[in-house]
C-alpha cells in the first residue's frame, strides 16, 4: 500500500500546484523533489517516494502535467503529448513551487535535493543547471540526451557544463555514445559530476533486479554525500 498522499499545495505567495507527497516516519533529514516519467505519477514514482521517504527524507513529487489531476498514470500517445508541450520555463515554475513548499517546512536549500526518473532525469538536469540546491540525480534517462526532450526545453547536453549544484546520472548503456558526450560536458562545469552506465536491451535498466538496487544506493550514497 503506498504511503504517498495527492494534494494541491499553495504556498504563503499564492503560488499553487498540485502535488504527490510522502513524508518520513522519523526526523527529517532534508527533502527531495521527485520529478516523474512521461506516464505521469506511475505506481514506480509513488514506490521511489515511498523508498526515499522511509529514508528519512520528505519528499515531494510536482506534477509537471497542467491540465490534469496527474494521479495516475496515462497511457504512451497521451505521454508523448504531454512531454512535447513542456518548457524550461513550466517545469522551473513547478519545481520552483516544490522547493518553497519544503523551504514552509524548515529545509533550506543546501538541504533539497531533486531526483528525475526517465523523462524527468532530463528535467532534473535542467535544474541543476538553473538552480542552486544541494544535489540532483537522474536516473533511467534515454531518448533526449542530445536533443530537446519537446521544442521548449534545452537538450541536457547543451545545459550539462552549466551545473549549479553536484549531478549524478544513472544511464543503461544503450546510450554510451550519448552518455560520453554529456560526461564531457558536465566535466566541464564547476561542479562535482558523475556519470555511471548500466548493462541494459534499453534505457530502463532499472528493471533489472542487479542494476536496480545498484541504482538505488548510488542515489542514496549521493545525497547523504551532498545534503548536509
Amino acid at each position: 500500500m503506498s504511503g504517498t498522499r495527492t494534494e494541491p499545495v499553495q504556498l504563503v505567495d499564492g503560488r499553487a500546484l498540485r502535488m504527490t507527497i510522502a513524508e518520513p516516519p522519523g526526523v527529517i533529514r532534508g527533502g527531495l523533489v521527485v520529478l516523474h516519467e512521461a506516464r505521469g505519477i506511475t505506481e514506480t514514482v509513488r514506490a521511489l517516494a515511498d523508498g526515499l521517504a522511509a529514508e528519512g527524507w520528505l519528499v515531494v513529487a510536482p506534477h509537471i502535467y497542467h491540465g490534469a489531476d496527474g494521479s495516475s498514470e496515462i497511457d504512451e500517445a497521451l505521454a508523448a503529448d504531454r512531454v512535447s508541450a513542456l518548457s524550461g520555463d513550466s517545469v522551473l515554475a513547478d519545481t520552483d513551487i516544490a522547493f518553497g513548499w519544503l523551504a514552509q517546512h524548515g529545509i533550506g536549500a543546501d538541504r533539497i535535493g531533486v531526483v528525475g526518473f526517465e523523462v524527468g532525469a532530463g528535467v532534473a538536469l535542467v535544474v541543476a543547471a538553473r538552480r542552486g540546491i544541494g544535489a540532483a540525480v537522474s536516473v533511467a534517462g534515454g531518448s533526449g540526451i542530445l536533443q530537446p526532450l519537446s521544442p521548449g526545453l534545452p537538450a541536457p547536453v547543451e545545459v550539462a557544463a552549466e551545473l549549479r549544484c553536484p549531478w549524478l546520472g544513472l544511464y543503461g548503456d544503450k546510450f554510451a555514445d550519448e552518455v560520453a558526450t554529456l560526461r564531457e560536458a558536465a566535466n566541464s562545469s564547476e561542479m562535482a559530476s558523475d556519470i555511471v552506465l548500466f548493462p541494459a536491451t534499453d534505457h530502463r535498466f532499472d528493471i533489472h533486479p542487479d542494476g536496480a538496487f545498484e541504482a538505488w544506493h548510488r542515489m542514496l550514497n549521493w545525497f547523504d554525500a551532498h545534503l548536509r
